[in-house]
This record gives C-alpha cells, sequence and structure tokens, in this order.
C-alpha cells in the first residue's frame, strides 16, 4: 500500500497504467483507489504481519536463495515457539531493536506469533501494532540460536526484561523477510493483504 497527494485529474485506473508503464517488471500497482483526505498508507496503519522464511535444507534451495536465509541444520521449531510465545503482549522490545530506531517508543504490542514448517523450510510469523527498527529480523536471529540448542527458550524473557541489544542473538539476514500484510481501520475500501 502506498499512498499520494495529487491534484492531477486523472483517474486512478489510468494512473494505475501509467505508473506500471514506467515501474520495472518486478514491480507491479494491482489497484489504484481515491481515499479518504486524512488517509496515510504509513500512518493510518493499525499493524503489520511480517514472516520470516528460513530454509533448513542440507543444500539450500536454489529457488529460495533470494527469499530465505538458509540454515543448513534441523532448528527446534518447538523451543522457538516456546520463546516467541513470550513476545506477546504489549512489551518493551529494545533488546530486539537496532540503533538506528531508538528515536520512537520501543514499547508494541505483538497480537499473534507462529512457527510453522512445512519439509525443510521454517516460516516465523509475527503480527503487531508496530515494529521497531530490525525488530522481526534481530528476534529472528535470536530464535535461531533458540532453535540450534545455542540457548534455551527461557532466554527470550530474560532479553525482553533485560532491554539490552548486545545480548540478543545476531540480525537475521534481509532476503527472508516478507510484508505479508498491512492493518488499516474498517474501511473496507483501504483494506489489504486479506
Amino acid at each position: 500500500m502506498a499512498s499520494l497527494r495529487t491534484a492531477s485529474g486523472i483517474e486512478p485506473a489510468a494512473l494505475r497504467r501509467g505508473v506500471n508503464a514506467l515501474l520495472p517488471p518486478s514491480i507491479r500497482i494491482i489497484d489504484a483507489r481515491d481515499a479518504p483526505e486524512a488517509f496515510d498508507a504509513r500512518r493510518s496503519a493499525q499493524g503489520k504481519r511480517y514472516a520470516y522464511l528460513i530454509d533448513q535444507g542440507v543444500s539450500a534451495d536454489p529457488f529460495l536463495r533470494r527469499y530465505a536465509w538458509h540454515v543448513p541444520r534441523p532448528l527446534d521449531a518447538a523451543a522457538m515457539r516456546d520463546a516467541l510465545r513470550e513476545a506477546r503482549g504489549t512489551r518493551d522490545f529494545s533488546a530486539f531493536c537496532a540503533s538506528a530506531g531508538r528515536d520512537r517508543t520501543p514499547v508494541c504490542t505483538v497480537s499473534s506469533t507462529r512457527v510453522v514448517t512445512r519439509r525443510s523450510q521454517l516460516a516465523i510469523l509475527i503480527s503487531a501494532d508496530s515494529f521497531l527498527h530490525h525488530m522481526v529480523r534481530n528476534l529472528v536471529g535470536t530464535l535461531v540460536e533458540i532453535g540450534r540448542g545455542a540457548e534455551r527458550p527461557e532466554w527470550m524473557p530474560e532479553l525482553l526484561e533485560g532491554r539490552d541489544r548486545s545480548l540478543a542473538g545476531p540480525t537475521a539476514p534481509p532476503h527472508g523477510l516478507v510484508l505479508v500484510r498491512v492493518r488499516y481501520p474498517d474501511d473496507k475500501s483501504l483494506r489489504t493483504g486479506q
């Protein structure tokens, strides 16, 4: 979802076609609509859901190399699930915030978490009202440490309580992260990612 203000009289469908003609083939505008005057794609969002994909195969899947972090060992999904459950609720996520994001409140409300496995793939899904800079990638790096047995699930509440980024796991690489959904107010014309 993106928003823009324009004084142009171009109809949304014509704007979509024109912008798509200028974009590279890997990016497409799927829909364009008039929105309420106060709408801002970023500031009007009430929540987001991110997914992070991990390829646990012995050899990296060449079709996933741009979309998943290759961790060539089986991870303990149950331990990761137990740890991630501790992140639910309204918490201070300072331990998972990159320094570049420290100019805002570190308190976020995580409404749901899931760890899903399918064959050699593992997906981590996190929904929250807001996210700090690199928060999901820092959580995933910490969960991988737990999943490989280097740390126990009880480490997660300790990190949350300690609020110290230097004590948490490494930052997972960016290529496994995907924004799945942005939640907007109940205005059906603004919903996305259903």
